[in-house]
């Protein structure tokens, strides 16, 4: 019989007093019965509209209907015929905005929770499953993929499926991109990562690392010298944006991709890290999105008292909403409608307030949503001694260089064709280097799209 249950089975987590004092995983993870039984609300609809909501279009209902057998591994297999990232996936993606937005249980209740039985059948086969992947049989065809971030692994998965010979360039020297420096330890362990990237390993793909392309070695050289027949541009967006407000280049004041980088990447939450960063006391995050989320709760867990200062209401915030249930359950102060004007500092340079103004929405603006207007006179004084801009990121100007004749936006995301192509023969490219700062699963999306291309163009289709 169907659960005809209007909520789904609540995700077992930390409690919040308990979880914001460290970095370890929040949400704990469907037990075998639950996933089960949440499986069970899953109606198997004919036209299967979850799927067309997947930007990778995982076969939903089939594995679905697998976890209510009970058979997990033979879910995986068919999560991962679509998907190179499951654990991943099952973890960050914003399933309420995709496939579980159009899952015909959320009429009348919750929609099926979708993205957590994912991450249980992936955590599932990883703690099972002890046998690697075959290594598909190779066509000697070389592809390089610039950037391991989630649409670079999904490209280079898809063509290793194919047989393709691909070795990933990654500029850090641990591959993962912003899976590794953006997104915290407690949301995503890096472990969860590492094991994705072996399986992809496993599958015959090379990483090389501490390989910056444009300064070690040019796109054309990889074509030209190296043969490599197709290459993709998948290297992200890592140029942060900031208020240009006064006081902003004081001590303590920190981008929030430089922030979480030196938390993620370099583990500067651990004592006697060899990477430092300052533990504020008294710390503000200017942002409404989920970087701006992420950033907070990190320095909610280094012992900050914790502002996040946004300058719509809660209902224009665009981070996702259990992000910001879970950042207001751990403490973390909302100064809504709300903007920074200036950062004060003290004698020896480092912040001491953040200047902020009131504000009220206005008519709407070009992307529909109210414009903030300053309230004059309003203006007042949060203490602080470190301030996070939060304000999003844009691609990395390094990028034109890389090859010439590489076309770019005004914002230096590169321009490609709805297939990911370039405006350079066997030059791909897909995910924020594209549409500057989006979501894993978009750049996976991206990822997938440009690996069938490629394999139609070295194919002549």
């Amino acid at each position: 019989m169907p659960n005809m249950s209007l909520k789904k089975n609540p995700m077992p987590h930390q409690e919040a007093d308990v979880r914001n004092k460290n970095f370890d995983e929040v949400a704990l993870g469907y037990t075998p019965e639950q996933a089960m039984d949440e499986a069970e609300r899953c109606l198997n609809c004919k036209n299967k509209p979850c799927v067309g909501g997947c930007p990778v279009m995982v076969h939903i209902p089939e594995f679905i209907a697998k976890v209510k057998e009970g058979a997990f591994e033979e879910a995986y297999q068919i999560i991962s015929e679509s998907s190179s990232l499951p654990a991943v996936c099952g973890r960050v993606c914003p399933q309420e905005s995709q496939c579980e937005k159009y899952c015909i249980r959320g009429i009348k209740g919750e929609p099926v929770a979708i993205g957590r039985l994912e991450r249980f059948v992936a955590d599932y086969h990883n703690a099972n499953c002890k046998e690697k992947p075959v290594k598909p049989q190779s066509n000697g065809i070389k592809v390089a993929v610039v950037g391991s971030g989630p649409s670079g692994l999904t490209c280079a998965g898809d063509l290793a499926k194919k047989g393709y010979e691909v070795t990933v360039f990654e500029a850090f020297h641990l591959a993962g991109g912003v899976l590794v420096y953006g997104i915290p330890e407690f949301r995503l362990p890096k472990s969860i990562v590492q094991k994705e990237i072996d399986t992809l390993k496993d599958l015959g793909v090379k990483i090389e690392t501490n390989m910056v392309i444009g300064k070690v070695v040019s796109i054309d050289e990889l074509i030209a010298e190296y043969g490599f027949k197709a290459v993709f541009v998948g290297s992200g967006a890592g140029l942060p944006k900031f208020m240009n407000i006064p006081g902003e280049n004081l001590n303590g004041v920190y981008s929030a991709n430089e922030f979480l980088t030196r938390i993620n990447l370099m583990k500067a939450y651990k004592e006697n890290a060899s990477t430092p960063i300052k533990r504020g006391t008294k710390v503000v995050v200017v942002g409404g999105g989920n970087v701006a989320m992420d950033a907070a709760r990190c320095a909610k867990r280094l012992g900050g008292d914790v502002h996040i200062v946004y300058r719509r209401t809660l209902d224009e915030l665009p981070a996702r909403k259990e992000e910001v249930e879970h950042a207001m359950e751990e403490g973390i102060i909302f100064d809504l409608l709300t903007n920074p004007v200036k950062i004060n500092g003290d004698e020896n340079g480092w912040v001491s307030s953040c200047t902020c103004i009131k504000m009220e929405l206005g008519e709407p603006d070009a992307s529909g949503r109210r414009r903030p207007v300053a309230v004059e006179g309003s203006d007042f004084d949060i203490e602080a001694d470190v301030v996070i801009m939060a304000l999003g990121t844009s691609p990395n100007p390094l990028i034109k260089s890389t090859t010439e004749g590489l076309e770019v936006n005004k914002h230096g995301g590169i321009i490609t064709d709805e297939n990911g192509a370039t405006s350079v023969q066997a030059v791909y490219a897909g995910g924020d280097a594209v549409t500057g700062a989006a979501t894993v699963i978009l750049a996976m999306g991206a990822g997938k799209t440009a690996a069938k291309a490629i394999d139609d163009m070295i194919n002549g289709k």
